[in-house]
């Protein structure tokens, strides 16, 4: 399915959750894969886990949510010649959820800030190597919620609204390149980060944990980062090409729109 040649991945928010398991899987269909993360620890045990199964991989730690350090983020990479990006990193609603009115406007700005304007920079600055060299992947990792609202999630929401709209504003630039745009909307998931929005649901609704959890989605459960992981290895393939501008849910039947 994937014909790497040597081709070069990033995969941002890699640390932990659906970046790390696309990381992995993009090292294991041989990528050399580009790692970065706010924590150092995390990425650092990733790149050592993928050498030790005989794949290429570096790590780089970032706060992307400061557009001071996306832009020296850029400068290391400037001659990685990046050929797919994953815009993974992100913040969700489970950090801190309110309803709208009573919304905190720093964590407005912290989750616009790391989930629409750092895919933004990030794209707007790899974009060009891509088109010169004839081939590219933009893979930006939205959610369900870019079609449907989450709750005490006005930020998120709003957030993966935007994601899907630069995903489709970057595909039509693009078309014909031999660079495409596209986008994962993945469903309830099991992370760390979703843990926290389970809880919190959990305690609005009275209910426990396991619940609530038999409600996130058709299959009685959460997702596995692993089913999210193999969508994003065939759209970083070259027999993906004809696919762009779309927001693919994997979300077990969540949302069928």
């Amino acid at each position: 399915m994937t014909n790497t040649n040597g081709k070069i991945a990033l995969v941002t928010g890699a640390g932990r959750g659906i970046g790390k398991a696309i990381a992995r899987s993009l090292a294991k269909s041989g990528f050399h894969v580009i790692v970065s993360a706010r924590t150092t620890s995390e990425i650092a045990q990733l790149v050592s886990e993928i050498e030790s199964h005989g794949g290429t991989s570096e790590a780089f730690e970032v706060d992307l949510s400061v557009r001071s350090a996306v832009h020296e983020f850029v400068e290391k990479l400037r001659d990685k010649k990046i050929n797919v990006l994953v815009n993974n990193a992100g913040v969700g609603s489970s950090q801190n959820p309110k309803p709208l009115v009573d919304f905190d406007d720093d964590f407005w700005d912290l989750t616009m800030a790391l989930n629409v304007t750092a895919p933004y920079l990030l794209t707007k600055h790899l974009l060009p190597h891509m088109i010169e060299s004839g081939f590219g992947r933009i893979i930006n990792i939205s959610s369900i919620n870019a079609k449907v609202p989450a709750l005490h999630g006005a930020a998120y929401t709003a957030s993966k609204h935007a994601i899907a709209g630069l995903t489709k504003a970057t595909a039509l630039e693009v078309a014909g390149s031999g660079v495409t745009a596209n986008a994962i909307c993945p469903g309830v998931t099991a992370t760390a980060m979703n843990d926290l929005r389970v809880e919190y649901d959990a305690a609005r609704l009275e209910k426990d944990f396991a619940e609530v959890e038999k409600t996130a989605s058709p299959y009685g459960r959460r997702l596995t980062t692993d089913e999210i992981s193999p969508l994003a290895v065939f759209l970083a393939s070259e027999g993906s090409a004809a696919i762009n501008g779309q927001l693919l849910n994997v979300c077990g039947g969540t949302v069928m729109a």
